[in-house]
């Protein structure tokens, strides 16, 4: 009886041993992450900027990881729905998450978000920044952000500009022009970038901002004139044109960018490999030429740089929304 009853007690002591091995050895798993297909979610449509960069992405990653990565696009209540999926997918690396700068907007003009936008994601890298341009009809007498800031001056609340919507980023580069010129404007939302840039091209308002992509196109074209850029720096796709930190307002600085996520509580390892993978990529001249292209400037921040820049974001709209007097819906 001892001796069988010692067996089984060595046998229980080697199972929990081996038991607890596995438990605490998840690098098992996450060295062979990833072995089957990854989904993108894309908070956005398609066609969006975030959506281009994550189907650049999801194309380029698939040979150096071997396995497809599945762009998914979850659109709806400024990228909330698709955001709401991934902070609830499971934390194993098969679903990922690529968002905007309306991620660390929607918590100061929604009246409810159904997730922490910084307790519950796990942030992976800032891929790239989206670079604005002021641009105005060419009726507008301005013919540069000096010209604008003094038209304004001279005329306070009477000069309009239009945006995407309120509290969005380009309405909020648009307040934070106002606060840095010292000016009033009459803020004029529009849903969405295609009818604010169809009313700036019919002259029904005379000035915004749009993203360089969208801007460069109408400017090529002489339906909207360039007056500055919202970047401390020129941006290459248009080298005559002045920053806004150039043009007077040396504290101005303003983009929209473009970020990879994971849901809170990823593991390390897979964390670490999905940001040198992208990092690798985006380091190419390949793909800075391909962003650059779509009015992009890549970025490839690691993770734990991202999650100071979200924290910095988050505060810094939160402020600017305050002051834009926009109301949380």
């Amino acid at each position: 009886m001892t001796n069988a009853f010692s067996r089984l007690t060595r046998r229980a002591l080697v199972f929990g041993v081996t038991m607890l091995q596995l438990l605490s050895a998840p690098s098992f798993a996450e060295d062979a992450y990833p072995s089957k297909p990854v989904r993108i979610l894309v908070p956005l449509a398609a066609a969006s900027t975030v959506d281009i960069v994550a189907r650049k992405l999801a194309e380029d990653l698939a040979a150096p990881m071997g396995q497809q990565f599945i762009v998914e696009n979850r659109p709806g209540a400024g990228g909330v729905i698709g955001t709401s999926e991934l902070v609830r997918a499971e934390k194993d690396g098969y679903t990922i998450g690529m968002i905007s700068s309306n991620h660390v907007i929607n918590p100061s003009i929604m009246k409810s978000v159904p997730f922490d936008s910084l307790a519950d994601i796990k942030p992976i890298s800032v891929m790239a920044t989206v670079p604005l341009m002021l641009v105005a009809h060419p009726s507008l007498e301005a013919k540069s952000a000096q010209d604008l800031v003094a038209m304004a001056k001279a005329q306070p609340g009477t000069v309009d500009y239009g945006s995407s919507g309120n509290g969005t980023a380009l309405h909020l580069a648009g307040v934070l022009f106002t606060r840095e010129a010292g000016v009033e404007m009459r803020h004029v939302p529009y849903k969405g970038t295609g009818p604010l840039t169809n009313d700036l091209v019919a002259g029904h308002v005379k000035v915004g901002f749009l993203s360089v992509a969208a801007a460069l196109p109408q400017i090529q074209g002489g339906t909207l004139k360039a007056l500055a850029v919202s970047t401390p720096t020129r941006n290459p796709s248009l080298p005559d044109v002045p920053s806004l930190a150039e043009s007077g307002l040396p504290n101005y600085s303003f983009d929209a960018w473009v970020a990879m996520i994971g849901p809170a509580g990823l593991p390390q390892p897979i964390v670490d490999r999905l940001y040198t993978e992208t990092k690798r990529l985006l380091d190419t001249q390949k793909v800075k030429d391909d962003f650059a292209a779509q009015g992009l400037v890549v970025v490839g921040s690691d993770p734990a740089t991202a999650e100071t820049f979200f924290r910095d974001e988050l505060k810094k709209h939160s402020a600017l929304v305050a002051a834009s007097g926009t109301k949380p819906e």
